[in-house]
C-alpha cells in the first residue's frame, strides 16, 4: 500500500519532530516513524468498515420503517438490494478481516454511529441511489460497481469524515489520499476466492521498503554535519537559519539519497522530493529545492561521490 513518497513525507516528519525536541532520542522517534506508518493500516480498516456500518444502518432504517404504525407499503415491503449486496457480504464474512478489527479494537463506528448516520442520509437523497434499491435482482459485478461508487463519490469526499478522521489521529490526514485509492483499487478486485490477501494487505511492497524508511531516517539524524557541509556555499542569497526548516530537512533528505542509496536513481530522488516540497513547504520551494540539488549533483558527479549501481544508474 505504501509508497515510496509517503515514505518520505512520513520520514521527513519524523525529522522535523526529532529536530523540534528538546532533547531528542533518536530510538524514541524511530519507534513513532514506525508507529505512524504502522496506524496507516488502521485507517485502511476503519475506512472498509464504514462501508459495513453503512449496510447495517440500511438494514436498522428497513426494520423502523416496517415498524411505524401507519407504514407505507413500500415501507413494509422495502427494497433489500443495498442490505444484501453480495461484494458486502463477502467482506463482513471473510474472517481475517473481522478477526483484525476485533484484535485492532477498531469498531468506532459503533461508538461513532451519527458519522454513519451522516453518510446514510446523505445517500438516501441520491437518484443513483435510489435506482439501485429498485433492481429486484443485481449480479455481483452491479454490487460492486454500486460500492465502488459509493465509496468514491459519498464516503471518501465527506467533510466530516475527514474531520473525524483528523480529530482521532492526526497522522492520518496525510494518509487519508492513499488509503482511500487503495481500498478503491482493492474493491475493484475483490471477490470471494481472493477476499483473505486482498483484504487486509501488507504495508510495505517488501521487506526493503521498510529498511529503506528507517536508514533514511538514520542517514539524515546521525550524518547532519556532513549535509549541513554540503548545503552551505549552494545558497548565495540565503543563509541556512533562513531557509524554511522543511526545505532544509528535505534538502538533506535528497543529498542522504544521493550518498547513501546507490540503487535509487538521481532523478527519481529529485523528481520526489519536489513534489514533496510542492505540497509540504512553501509556494516556491520546489524552485529553491531543485535549483540546489542540481548543483550538489553536478558537484557529486564532478568529484565521484555519485556511486551509484544497477537502478541507481537509470
Amino acid at each position: 500500500m505504501l509508497t515510496r513518497r509517503h515514505i518520505r513525507v512520513k520520514v521527513l516528519q519524523s525529522v522535523y519532530a526529532y529536530n523540534q525536541c528538546t532533547n531528542p532520542n533518536i530510538d524514541s522517534q524511530e519507534k513513532f516513524l514506525l508507529h505512524s506508518i504502522d496506524q496507516m493500516q488502521d485507517l485502511y480498516l476503519l475506512m472498509l468498515q464504514l462501508l459495513l456500518a453503512l449496510q447495517e444502518q440500511a438494514d436498522s432504517f428497513l426494520t423502523r420503517s416496517q415498524k411505524k404504525h401507519l407504514a407505507t407499503a413500500l415501507e413494509k415491503d422495502p427494497s433489500r438490494t443495498f442490505v444484501e449486496n453480495k461484494l458486502l457480504h463477502v467482506i463482513a464474512n471473510n474472517t481475517t478481516f473481522s478477526d483484525i478489527i476485533e484484535k485492532k479494537k477498531l469498531n468506532y463506528w459503533h461508538l461513532d454511529g451519527e458519522y454513519v448516520n451522516i453518510i446514510f442520509n446523505e445517500l438516501r437523497q441520491l437518484e443513483w441511489y435510489n435506482d439501485y434499491l429498485s433492481q429486484k435482482e443485481t449480479t455481483y459485478k452491479e454490487d460492486q460497481n454500486f460500492v465502488i461508487k459509493v465509496f468514491k463519490e459519498v464516503v471518501a469526499p465527506n467533510d466530516k469524515i475527514y474531520e473525524y478522521i483528523e480529530d482521532k489521529r492526526l497522522t492520518w490526514v496525510d494518509d487519508f489520499p492513499i488509503v482511500n485509492t487503495a481500498i478503491v483499487k482493492m474493491l475493484g478486485k475483490l471477490s470471494e476466492k481472493n477476499a483473505s490477501s486482498l483484504l487486509v494487505p501488507n504495508l510495505y511492497k517488501n521487506d526493503e521498503d521498510r529498511d529503506y524508511a528507517l536508514q533514511l531516517f538514520r542517514k539524515v539524524i546521525l550524518n547532519e554535519d556532513k549535509l549541513n557541509a554540503q548545503i552551505e556555499g549552494k545558497t548565495p542569497n540565503w543563509d541556512q537559519d533562513r531557509i524554511a526548516d522543511v526545505d532544509l530537512i528535505i534538502l538533506k533528505m535528497g543529498i542522504a539519497e544521493f550518498l547513501y542509496f546507490p540503487s535509487i536513481p538521481v532523478r527519481a530522488t529529485i523528481n520526489e522530493y519536489l513534489e514533496v516540497s510542492k505540497e509540504y513547504s512553501t509556494p516556491k520551494s520546489s524552485i529553491f529545492v531543485n535549483g540546489i540539488l542540481d548543483k550538489i549533483v553536478k558537484e557529486f558527479s564532478e568529484n565521484g561521490k555519485l556511486n551509484k549501481i544497477g537502478r541507481g544508474l537509470q
